[in-house]
Order: structure tokens, then C-alpha cells, then sequence
């Protein structure tokens, strides 16, 4: 399980979490953390709310994009949340985690269940310092970051991989419709790519 986060609200968590659930080659379950303010059902163009029965470990009555499912938001409160995510660590394919911003405790959970985070800012300070502050959280509920993903930007500035203490793996150039643009598309299957690699070695 993989919590796609960072502290400042807009940075790119959501449109990150779909496009590399997209660009990963084994199936993939993308899930909504926020239960105040989840936008990943939006995205994807699925209903915001369960239907009754639907549970995102067996995913079949919801979304299909060829093998990324999206589950609707996981509408618990946050003991809850860290319920209904530690059901999904037996599904079959990779689940990544559309965390909440901030850094209060429904943003830790979800950091505490996952196996490892994926930052994810744009390249200014303040989402940087946000960033930083995530992974902080991460590292004191003793969950890895594995590394980070900059949303906006096509390189990546100077002392970035210091600030936040992990690798930057990716950059993801600005587009107005980005899950419609090839160069975000290429920019995600790279990442993709990069995480598969760094999971094997």
C-alpha cells in the first residue's frame, strides 16, 4: 500500500494517485482518504459514495479503467479510515492511498497503515516545507518515504532531495487537462517504472 501525500491542499496528490494507478502494469486499486473533502471520485468519474454492499477490497462493483479500479471515498471517521484501509492489505494488485492534506490526525492515518509514502509538491517553498512536514509524519509513525514526485515543474531546483530527505523521482510538466496530456502521461509511466524498479532492487 502506497499513501500518495502531501501537506498543502492542491499540490497534485489526487491527479497523481490516478495517473499511476493508470501507468502501473499490475492492477491497481486507487482509494480516497479524505472523508471531509474527497475529490478522487471526481477525477476518475465515479460516484462519491459507496453503494450499499460496495467494499473497496473486492472492487468489482466499482469503477473499471482496464485494470485501475477507484473506490468512492472511504466515508469513516479517522479511527475508521485506518479500519477500511488495513482490509485492502490482501488485495490482489497494488492500492494506493489519496491522502487528506494537513497534518492533523486524519492525514497521520493513512501514513501509519501504509507500507511506504509517495510525496508529492509543487516545486514552491511553501509546498516544499508542507512536503518536508509530511514526511516528517511519515518517518515518526515509521513509515518510509520512498521518494517524491514534483507536480508543475519540469525540473527539479536545487536542494529539493535535501529538504525532504528522499529522492525526487519524477516531474510532472504543468498541463490545463493533465490526465488528457501525453507528456503528464509519459511523466507517470516513468514514475511508474521507477517505483517497479526501486521495489526489486
Amino acid at each position: 500500500m502506497l499513501a500518495i501525500a502531501g501537506g498543502k491542499g492542491g499540490s497534485g496528490k489526487t491527479t497523481t494517485t490516478l495517473g499511476l494507478a493508470r501507468a502501473i502494469d499490475d492492477r491497481a486499486l486507487a482509494v480516497d482518504a479524505d472523508a471531509d473533502l474527497p475529490n478522487l471520485h471526481a477525477l476518475a468519474g465515479v460516484p462519491r459514495d459507496p453503494s450499499p454492499g460496495d467494499d473497496p477490497g473486492h472492487p468489482d462493483p466499482l469503477a473499471d479503467s482496464g485494470e485501475t479500479y477507484v473506490a468512492p471515498a472511504v466515508r469513516a471517521p479517522p479511527d475508521g479510515v485506518g479500519c477500511r484501509l488495513r482490509r485492502l492489505a490482501g488485495y490482489d494488485g497494488i492500492v494506493l492511498v489519496d491522502c487528506p492534506a494537513g497534518a492533523g490526525p486524519d492525514a497521520t492515518v493513512p501514513l501509519r497503515v501504509a507500507d511506504a509514502v509517495l510525496l508529492v509538491a509543487t516545486p514552491c517553498i511553501a509546498a516544499l516545507r508542507d512536503a518536508a512536514k509530511t514526511a516528517a509524519m511519515a518517518r515518526a509513525v515509521g513509515t518510509p518515504v520512498t521518494g517524491a514526485v514534483l507536480t508543475r515543474a519540469r525540473l527539479t531546483p536545487p536542494g529539493v532531495d535535501d529538504l525532504l530527505g528522499c529522492p525526487v523521482l519524477a516531474t510532472v510538466p504543468p498541463s490545463t487537462e493533465p490526465l488528457a496530456d501525453p507528456a503528464v502521461e509519459r511523466a507517470y509511466d516513468k514514475l511508474a517504472r521507477t517505483l517497479e524498479n526501486r521495489q526489486k532492487a
